[in-house]
């Protein structure tokens, strides 16, 4: 199983970035997607998920308004579109699935069972 994070890089205030993770080795429908980062000197934590059935979106308050998260199925990818992106939004950002489906699973690190290398992304004010 692979899971392979792109898109990341360095960016100003304000500016808008779409990252990308592809999952291969298992079949993608069975697996709601997150998306996780781990700023400097800070903890890991979601910044969204999509469900595997509808691909029904989450964004955790931090991002919410300006995140979208989307997946394509036949790409076997999900996508992480970020707008008005701040300092603060500077940290490795990690895709993940997990093949569980509850509401309260999808927003919780333990719950996932794989997971990307993970892609830079710095936002420069």
């Amino acid at each position: 199983v692979q899971l392979q994070a792109s898109g990341g890089g360095l960016v100003q205030a304000g500016d808008s970035l779409t990252l990308s993770c592809s999952l291969s080795g298992v079949r993608f429908t069975n697996y709601a997607m997150g998306w996780f980062r781990q700023g400097p000197g800070k903890e890991r934590e979601l910044v969204g998920s999509s469900s595997n059935i509808g691909g029904i979106p989450y964004y955790a308050d931090s991002v919410k308004g300006r995140a979208s998260i989307s997946r394509d199925n036949s790409k076997n990818t999900v996508y992480l579109q970020m707008y008005s992106l701040k300092p603060e939004d500077t940290a490795v950002y990690y895709c993940a699935a997990t093949r569980r489906q509850t509401p309260a699973a999808l927003t919780t690190t333990g719950s996932y069972d794989y997971w990307g290398q993970g892609t830079q992304v710095t936002v420069s004010s």
